[in-house]
């Protein structure tokens, strides 16, 4: 089960995993299911949710029972009994399905339109009835009051609907308009022109927009999807500067166009600032308009921002949302601010969109074989015939996995450079996210090593004390304090005695304490965590902590003798120390007093700085450092600097010839008709021969277990030893 968030809303997706082939015994499903932990960790919701290639269309009945879904090849329908979470029944069709329609409650009257013309009844039992309409069909609706069904077809419309409130009949045309019919008078009594609602003012037309998706909700309210192919050019602006409004406005000519970089023109004489852009961008507008009948102005424009005709439109109740679905995404809205509440992109192409009712649940048919199946736990509850999803999702709610990438490691910009690999953007080896790229974790261990060699040595020496300091810390101790913050943690000791002490007096609430809670366990072993007392900020923000904390320094002298000497020396109590003592008032004149005092000590102390560092460099002398380096270390970076300065000064064409040559990248045609790069590191001679060391290393112990064991059964058996 994959898991998605988007503005944190959570989708499960039920269907994703590995698919096991239908003529696969019971058997070797059991052994593939023990052997590949993938099979064995996936969720099978309903079995065999699937089809031979293709899935067109899917739907669910109105008892909520039986789940019915077209696909190719052959053409297909498949029933699935949702109580049962498997395959009722499935019948091979003459042609492809274009859409179908359940007319009854369960799936003992089903609709087909077929694309060579031909409508199919299905009753129970199978094939019923089948006749031929005079054009291709696209849509079609059923009207139950009278028991017609209304077909719209090719060159004229594209898509149909009837309103379950008072039976208003409408279908979407090419020409970008939705008509309106009544069945009762069969007679048109309205007509919506969505084109012009469609087009904006800095888009020219290239065709008019077309409807490709219909639906109502309730009496009044009515969603269409378009589908349009305008160019948006862009414009000419010239406007003056005192008057901030624009003074002419163009389109560009193809003189802006052809000129491949053109600065802005600022005229000081005259005032007036002219911005011409270089290019005409061409972009196909696909919107999703909701409308209320009673009016012929949209409520809502939506951009659906991919350029793809609107598949589908369906209403989410109980959120006031709307589902518009394309072939690449399908979004969720709020359909009355038209805020994106969260959206949905499946890894393969979207058919048809189907949308459980009462529940969060979400089907799809995709360009694969494999039918999506989604469940969105803040639409709704699950169904109740899968009712343990609920369960499940709290449990993983409860209980979050971390979604970090094991085997790769995120680097910046910044990273790639100090590593020396900024010449391996846009290559196979650095994915983009975000502000960096994921890389190959091995790939970045390896490259660490070749930049810093010594990182491990240090790596092992804090290890290595680490270590020491928990041996240490089980050894029987006295009362110490940390090594990291000891003046934090003797504050927070004696704040800890003055509670208890008010505690015996008056009863006041228990507090944790920052000591004892491992939470904060860090911040008093990890050296980073340090506080510097002398730092501006902390001087200057607690100018009477330093008269506050001379009891706590002398103390903590105290408890260093007390250490060397492993003696405890405790003070009697009644009797305060000269610390104590000396405390003064947090009057406002001493606050301000001290608060001056430190700043005429830091300018002090940066003066003094500043003196030391010009004596430095007055008195330093650059002298040129050597390294030693180990016999018989090789370093080709070195040796290869020169050949690879050439080959950065060559074009990338020359380049991948030669590494075609080298063979180190393989070029090879893909089946859509692009190109798909493969690149190879080579194995320097050094790990080649670590590689045969390892290899012959893992012989030898094989051979030593394998006598080891010969001799062991011999001894059990009571043989001598040879």
């Amino acid at each position: 089960m994959q898991v998605s968030s988007l503005n944190e809303v959570k989708i499960y997706s039920l269907s994703c995993g590995k698919s096991l082939p239908e003529w696969l015994s019971d058997r070797k499903k059991r052994a593939l299911q023990k052997k590949d932990v993938d099979v064995r960790r996936r969720i099978e919701l309903i079995q065999d949710f699937e089809m031979p290639t293709v899935c067109t269309t899917i739907k669910v009945s109105k008892d909520g029972q039986y789940i019915l879904a077209t696909g190719t090849y052959k053409p297909r329908v498949r029933c699935y009994d949702t109580y049962q979470l498997s395959l009722k029944f499935e019948r091979c069709l003459d042609s492809e399905v274009v859409t179908f329609e359940i007319l009854s409650d369960d799936y003992s009257k089903i609709v087909f339109l077929h694309n060579d013309r031909y409508i199919e009844f299905h009753s129970q039992q199978g094939f019923y009835y089948k006749t031929r309409i005079p054009k291709f069909g696209r849509d079609f609706s059923y009207h139950y009051p009278s028991c017609d069904l209304y077909f719209v077809g090719a060159r004229e419309n594209n898509v149909c609907d009837i309103n379950s409130v008072h039976g208003l009949f409408a279908t979407g045309t090419v020409e970008g308009r939705v008509e309106c019919w009544d069945p009762r008078a069969r007679n048109r009594v309205g007509l919506l022109d969505c084109a012009l609602s469609s087009v904006t003012a800095d888009s020219e037309i290239n065709r008019l927009p077309t409807i490709s998706a219909l639906k109502f909700n309730g009496a009044l309210t009515m969603a269409v999807g378009t589908y349009t192919g305008q160019v948006s050019r862009k414009r000419l602006h010239i406007w003056s500067e005192e008057t901030p409004s624009t003074i002419v406005k163009a389109s560009t000519t193809p003189f802006f166009s052809n000129i491949p970089k053109l600065s802005s023109f600022n005229s000081t004489a005259t005032g007036i600032f002219i911005m011409p852009f270089t290019s005409v961008c061409v972009t196909r507008t696909v919107l999703v308009l909701l409308y209320d009948l009673r009016s012929d102005k949209p409520l809502l424009v939506k951009d659906h921002q991919y350029g793809l005709p609107i598949k589908s439109v369906h209403f989410q109740e109980s959120l006031d949302l709307i589902l518009s679905a394309d072939s690449r995404i399908i979004k969720m809205w709020n359909k009355n601010s038209g805020k994106i509440f969260t959206s949905l992109e499946p890894e393969h192409d979207i058919n048809d969109v189907c949308l459980y009712p009462n529940s969060g649940m979400l089907f799809t048919a995709n360009e694969t074989p494999k039918m999506g199946i989604y469940y969105i736990p803040v639409l709704g509850p699950a169904p109740r015939w899968c009712s343990f999803l609920d369960n499940l999702t709290e449990e993983l709610e409860e209980n979050p996995e971390s979604t970090v990438y094991d085997d790769y490691k995120f680097v910046t910009k910044k990273d790639l450079g100090n590593l020396g690999l900024t010449h391996l953007i846009g290559s196979p080896f650095l994915r983009a996210y975000m502000h960096g790229f994921f890389m190959d974790i091995r790939l970045y261990h390896k490259v660490k090593m070749m930049v810093n060699p010594f990182a491990y040595e240090e790596y092992r020496k804090d290890k290595i004390r680490q270590k020491i300091e928990e041996t240490r810390a089980q050894r029987v101790q006295l009362k110490k304090l940390p090594k990291v913050n000891k003046e934090l943690a003797l504050k927070l000791i004696e704040e800890e005695e003055e509670k208890q002490k008010s505690t015996w007096k008056k009863k006041v609430k228990n507090l944790p304490n920052i000591l004892t809670d491992d939470r904060f366990k860090v911040m008093f072993e990890n050296p980073d965590f340090q506080v510097d007392e002398e730092s501006e900020e902390f001087r200057l923000l607690n100018p009477l902590v330093s008269k506050i904390s001379e009891k706590r320094k002398k103390k903590l002298r105290l408890l260093k003798q007390q250490e060397l000497h492993e003696q405890e020396e405790e003070e009697p109590e009644g009797k305060p120390s000269d610390a104590e003592s000396s405390e003064s008032s947090d009057d406002e004149k001493d606050w301000v007093e001290e608060v001056r005092k430190q700043r005429r000590l830091l300018h002090q102390e940066e003066k003094m700085k500043r003196q030391e560092r010009v004596k430095e460099d007055q008195q330093t002398v650059l002298k040129p450092q050597f390294y030693e380096i180990k016999a018989g270390e090789e370093f080709p970076s070195f040796k290869d600097s020169a050949t690879k300065q050439k080959l950065m000064n060559k074009t990338l064409e020359d380049r991948l010839k030669i590494e075609a040559k080298n063979g180190t990248l393989n070029i090879s045609d893909t089946t859509v008709g692009s190109k798909q790069l493969t690149f190879t590191l080579k194995r320097s001679e050094q790990q080649k021969k670590q590689q045969e060391a390892e290899k012959l290393h893992r012989q030898e112990r094989k051979k030593l277990r394998r006598s080891a064991s010969h001799l062991k059964s011999r001894h059990k058996r009571g043989w001598p030893f040879h």
